[in-house]
């Protein structure tokens, strides 16, 4: 008779101990999460500067957590659903609600409107990466690409705006904001290649490990310094900058699809030539055995 295990045997081995490995990148997400739902609360207070702050935070963390888990090999699934539930309040909900606490409730259901879609939009966008992650049909060159321009950039995209704001500009039209919103939100679920740099290797040669320290720090100092003028400069280049990741992909697509097509072979052209090599027919009669004498 097969061996039984007692209910308390099952439940220790549902309940196992989980390894602190696996702990450390959930917690980072969530502490994004937390950075996200703060600068909510910033913005209906009317402290917009430490709002933006706690964005620019929490797309830190968002950066870094993944990095984390797959260094200290502790990816998981519950990992991965909690960084898009982060993702979604951190970068499609949160801005939508500070651009309209800041200017686009002069709009009233226009304004309302337009922050909804983006805070949708961002909800598509996140869906669709999470279906498309495993599609067996997607090429190689791909991966070096996403698919519309991801939550964290859109999120730092459509506060531009407020940036410009701080820089002491004249105030855009209200009207011309919830344009723009918009134009983000559709830039997010659009089919547009951009550039992921997934690809890009991680490792640093010996030669290069001062310089890169040197960048580093050279850019936290700017963006404590300077904030808007290098978050303003920053969404400004990246907006520029997006027709070239479409064009790259075009580029590996062309080269892909040259690259499966079958090379004409020169015995397909003299398969359809007379065979100039063939011994002529012989009539039915005659065969190779001499002729019979009478």
């Amino acid at each position: 008779m097969p061996y039984e295990p007692k209910p308390d045997e099952l439940k220790r081995r549902r309940f196992r101990p989980i390894p602190l490995r696996m702990l450390v990148p959930n917690v980072i997400t969530l502490l994004a999460i937390c950075a996200g739902l703060t600068a909510i609360r910033l913005s209906t207070e009317g402290r917009l500067e430490l709002a933006l702050a706690a964005i620019v935070f929490a797309a830190v963390l968002d950066g870094i957590d993944g990095r984390v888990a797959r260094a200290i090999k502790g990816q998981s699934r519950f990992g991965a659903e909690l960084d898009s539930l982060a993702d979604f309040v951190n970068f499609g909900v949160t801005p939508g609600l500070i651009l309209y606490f800041w200017q686009l409730h002069e709009l009233n259901n226009v304004g309302w409107i337009a922050a909804m879609i983006f805070a949708i939009s961002g909800g598509l966008r996140l869906a669709r990466f999470n279906a498309s992650i495993d599609d067996p049909n997607r090429p190689a060159f791909a991966a070096g690409f996403f698919t519309g321009v991801p939550a964290p950039a859109g999120a730092l995209l459509v506060l531009l705006p407020i940036y410009l704001s701080f820089l002491d500009l004249p105030k855009l039209p209200t009207m011309l904001v919830a344009l723009y919103t918009l134009l983000i939100a559709f830039l997010m679920v659009s089919r547009l290649p951009v550039f992921s740099g997934k690809t890009m290797s991680t490792r640093v040669p010996p030669e290069m490990v001062l310089p890169v320290f040197v960048v580093v720090i050279l850019f936290i100092a700017l963006l404590i310094g300077y904030p808007w003028h290098l978050l303003s400069a920053g969404a400004i280049i990246y907006l520029v900058t997006l027709p070239a990741g479409f064009m790259s992909y075009r580029r590996h697509e062309r080269a892909a699809a040259a690259a499966a097509a079958p090379a004409e072979t020169p015995a397909s052209s003299l398969s359809e030539q007379p065979a100039v090599f063939d011994s002529p027919p012989t009539s039915p009669q005659s065969d190779d055995r001499p002729p019979r004498l009478n």
